[in-house]
């Protein structure tokens, strides 16, 4: 896992960082976390797998379509390319 050192934290920020800890029954490093992972990574964010599964529902995509889809698929492993 990586490490971040955040210099030159205000004191007033640092004191509201382990009052809100705190309220969250939370350290201080563990809200910080909670806090980045929540700026960078947030819960409204685009999932491949959900757009994916809406566009399938919106064009009535079934499961024996799928089924289908899969049974025709070409298995044959691909032949590396050559360097010559």
């Amino acid at each position: 896992m990586a490490m971040l050192t955040v210099r030159n934290l205000p004191d007033e920020v640092h004191r509201a960082l382990r009052a809100r800890a705190a309220q969250h029954g939370h350290s201080t490093e563990a809200e910080v976390r909670a806090i980045l992972s929540n700026a960078v990574k947030p819960e409204a964010r685009l999932r491949m797998g959900d757009v994916l599964a809406a566009l399938g529902r919106e064009i009535g995509l079934t499961n024996e379509d799928v089924e289908s889809l899969t049974q025709t698929r070409d298995r044959t492993p691909a032949e590396p390319m050559g360097l010559e």
